[in-house]
């Protein structure tokens, strides 16, 4: 992150798309963002119980913090993964302490590495579209990586579903819904949602999502922890609210 001038004291940080999936218009095409450090406004929205109750607060934080003009809606949430962990350095420090399994675990969020988009994968410049053939059907499909409007569009489809049927949970399908953009060739959305609904195997859904996963843009959010038996497993580092603020009651 490299110092910038600004009428705040603030910081360039980089996104690990480098900004190649965003089209040349857009200000996040730069690859970089300006953001300033963390004041007591942004510490008043860290404490805003309606923010809270509504989910809301981690993403009226960014906006706060994030200086250059850009749609917040655009960011793809890998880039936005990456903002959260500088917003916390600038806010707070490098220095990130937890629970895990009755232990305290002290983790230094600088050590925390992107994981940069493979430029090879890319079709077209500026165009946040892959390709991929389903390994057990041969189908060719296109996908896209998620955007923090898609989020938005997901969880407000699924609240709309359980208000339909209580007993309803199709996360898993509607994010593929939301994550394929043609099958074989063909880019109408119906085609799309019929494809998930009626013929998209288990198998190959799984295949998908793990292959989305390897290529994504993003940061590592993980540490090793070692179990009583002596082996290493890869454990999600948690974020919330304490990750910015300890002491804030939630």
């Amino acid at each position: 992150m490299e110092e910038t001038n600004t009428q705040f004291p603030s910081e360039e940080v980089t996104l690990p798309s480098k900004g190649l999936l965003y089209p040349k218009s857009s200000p996040l095409s730069k690859g970089v963002i300006e953001m300033k450090y963390m004041t007591a406004r942004e510490e008043d929205i860290l404490t805003n119980q309606a923010f809270i109750e509504k989910g809301t607060v981690i993403d009226k934080l960014l906006q706060s913090l994030i200086v250059t003009k850009i749609d917040y809606n655009d960011l793809l949430l890998g880039d936005k993964n990456a903002i959260l962990v500088a917003a916390r350095v600038l806010g707070y420090g490098s220095e990130y302490q937890f629970e895990y399994k009755g232990e305290t675990q002290n983790i230094d969020l600088t050590k925390i590495e992107d994981k940069e988009l493979n430029e090879k994968l890319i079709q077209e410049d500026g165009k946040n579209e892959f390709s991929y053939t389903l390994p057990t059907s041969k189908v060719e499909v296109t996908f896209k990586f998620l955007t923090h409007n898609d989020e938005k569009k997901i969880e407000n489809e699924l609240k709309g579903l359980k208000k339909l049927n209580k007993n309803s949970s199709p996360d898993l399908s509607t994010r593929m819904k939301y994550m394929l953009t043609s099958i074989n060739g063909d880019h109408e959305n119906k085609t799309v949602r019929k494809y998930v609904d009626t013929q998209l195997l288990a198998r190959d859904a799984r295949a998908l999502r793990n292959h989305i996963a390897d290529i994504q843009p993003d940061v590592d959010l993980s540490f090793e922890f070692e179990e009583r038996n002596g082996d290493f497993k890869k454990v999600s580092i948690p974020i919330g609210i304490s990750f910015f603020w300890p002491d804030v009651e939630v």
